[in-house]
């Protein structure tokens, strides 16, 4: 048998390896972000074209490198962060594995230009598909400027795996502000295809979270300090009525580094415990310094998920330093046990009379009377079967499919049940259909939404005082990069400033009071939208608008309204599943509520 086993080539083994560091273009902003931080810079610039699948580009005024040293950064595993596997428990630096340049420059057109403080001239290398093309001095400022062109050239197929330019942007902003806020003493600024989108000076930690998320962000910040053998905590948490749907705006930092931990999530979440409405999560910003030697870093290729020493006791710690912050700024709920036990009535009963109940009976009452052994008869009992024809403003002029229901009942003369204001029981040719009226209403307006976008002309109506609404730079960039879509439907924007744009316009279905949930909402889903970049833009726009607008279960609803949605699900084009893909009704054939009387 001949040997099989054979060494890989160096271009291919850096291939491999780039598919553990390099997961999208915004790695590749991680990674040069980091390797910025770590050269001492106090001011970073990021350049980006096309969502980072163009150019890549950052530039720093650190330490620089020199021509030997910049030479040897695109080897494999070429570092200058650690000399001994004892240097792993002692890391104060980001970039310590080096990988990631020459898993970048396996992927991509690379060229770098340095110069340290002390040279007079800098050097200029390009490299492609890790080939270096050339080395040459060059008169450059100090520190360094590194450029990643055209990501994933030579593998076609990890490029076509990309989502499309408004998702991938979305994660380069989430990278670019987990840098920002680790290191607010470093000003930053950001530009996607020649626009900025941040701008941030140097600062505190304060001044950073208001300059990324909006001025806004400044009323709702509560401080938390603590200072113990084990951790340090400092940073802040959000007031519990500014909770969000949304879990986006969280953010743990261990010896500035951002990292995620589901374990310490749950510790804020348990502080904030009767705070926060159901489906709400708090917002926080939180810094932990640790000692090095306590926290693990080396777990994931990432660097995003740690390992603490004293993960049970620093859970505890966090949990009762926001408990103490809540209650310090009175933020939550206070028992006054000086407080007189009588209740606080409103004024208008406070000086009025108790009156003493009436006790009527009816005197001519017999029990043993044949007349009372009979239920007495039910009035109006007519009124429990009304069968008016139904008007419903999303869906008019729907005509339900005739062959589904019953011959002898006109689908507009049908009765209809709820149960548990959750489900509508109605009956049809086969037997009994029972609807679930939030999963049935989210097809209704799905459907209605999509012919609104592709087939009519948008429909926009006016605002008589246009709505000021505050959003951090990764929901307007995304407004931005949609903003065909959102005027399909019905929106009309106005921008005013990098964090405050104006709502002139809304559709004609979406009432004023339901803009502010249903735009954050909507942006959140198109956030964690995890569709191929061929994915279309508008049908998850119109799938997250019919979700958030679609009747909650737990509503109670009119006669009409459930005859109203029993039609207007059976007219749509594909009535059996929601836009989400579950069921939106059951039905129980004749023959299987038979079987059911016969097995007594």
């Amino acid at each position: 048998m001949t040997d099989i086993i054979h060494l890989l080539p160096d271009h291919v083994a850096n291939q491999i390896a780039a598919g553990e560091v390099v997961q999208r273009p915004a790695s590749v902003v991680k990674e040069l972000l980091e390797n910025a931080i770590d050269a001492h810079a106090t001011h970073i610039k990021l350049l980006v074209k096309d969502a980072g699948k163009i150019l890549i580009q950052v530039i720093d005024n650190g330490f620089g490198m020199s021509p030997t040293d910049a030479r040897l950064a695109f080897e494999r595993h070429a570092t200058s962060k650690i000399n001994c596997a004892e240097d792993l428990f002692n890391l104060h630096t980001k970039g310590f594995r080096g990988e990631a340049l020459a898993s970048i420059a396996a992927i991509a057109h690379v060229e770098l230009k340095t110069k340290t403080d002390n040279q007079e001239l800098g050097t200029q290398i390009t490299i492609e598909g890790s080939k270096v093309m050339s080395q040459e001095v060059i008169s450059n400022p100090t520190g360094t400027s590194i450029a990643v062109k055209n990501l994933f050239y030579n593998i076609p197929a990890r490029r076509n795996f990309l989502k499309s330019n408004s998702i991938e942007t979305l994660h380069i902003i989430d990278e670019f502000q987990r840098a920002a806020l680790a290191h607010p003493d470093i000003a930053f600024s950001f530009y996607h295809n020649d626009s900025n989108v941040y701008q941030l000076a140097a600062g505190n930690f304060r001044q950073r979270i208001v300059n990324v998320f909006g001025k806004k962000t400044n009323e709702k910040l509560v401080p938390i300090t603590e200072e113990t053998e084990l951790v340090s905590i400092t940073g802040f948490i959000a007031k519990p009525e500014f909770a969000k749907k949304k879990r986006g705006e969280q953010f743990f930092f261990a010896n500035n580094r951002f990292i995620k931990s589901n374990y310490l999530n749950h510790a804020i979440t348990s502080a904030f415990e009767g705070l926060l409405g159901s489906g709400y999560h708090p917002t926080y910003f939180l810094y932990l310094n640790v000692p090095p030697n306590q926290i693990d870093i080396n777990i994931h290729p990432t660097k995003t998920e740690v390992k603490f020493e004293n993960e049970q006791s620093i859970y505890a710690i966090i949990k009762s330093t926001i408990k103490h912050s809540l209650g310090q700024y009175q933020v939550a709920p206070i028992l006054d046990f000086e407080q007189n036990n009588s209740f606080d009535l409103p004024y208008d009963y406070r000086n009025k009379m108790v009156g003493i109940p009436k006790i009527e009976i009816d005197a001519n009452f017999n029990p043993f009377n044949d007349n009372f052994k009979q239920n007495p008869p039910l009035k109006n009992w007519e009124t429990l079967y009304d069968t008016t024809p139904i008007f419903d403003g999303n869906n008019a002029n729907a005509q339900p499919n005739e062959n589904l229901f019953d011959d002898q009942a006109n689908s507009l003369n049908q009765v209809s049940l709820q149960i548990r204001n959750t489900y509508i029981l109605g009956s049809i040719k086969s037997g009994l259909v029972m609807i679930n009226q939030n999963l049935a209403h989210q097809r209704i307006l799905y459907e209605d939404f999509l012919t609104k976008i592709t087939l009519e002309e948008s429909t926009s109506q006016a605002l008589i005082f246009p709505l000021s609404i505050n959003l951090n730079q990764q929901e307007i960039q995304l407004i931005k990069s949609l903003i065909s879509d959102f005027e399909s439907i019905g929106f009309r924007f106005e921008f005013k400033s990098n964090d405050d744009l104006l709502i002139i316009g809304i559709p004609l279905t979406v009432k004023e009071s339901q803009i502010q949930p249903l735009l954050e909402n909507l942006l959140d889903d198109l956030q964690n939208q995890t569709e191929s970049s061929n994915f279309s833009q508008v049908d998850g726009i119109a799938k997250s608008m019919a979700k958030n607008l679609a009747i909650k279960n737990g509503t109670s609803l009119s006669a009409k309204e459930q005859e109203s949605i029993l039609n207007n699900l059976f007219s749509c084009k594909e009535p059996n599943i929601s836009p989400q893909g579950k069921a939106t009704f059951i039905t129980l054939s004749i023959d299987d509520i038979e079987k059911k009387f016969k097995s007594f």
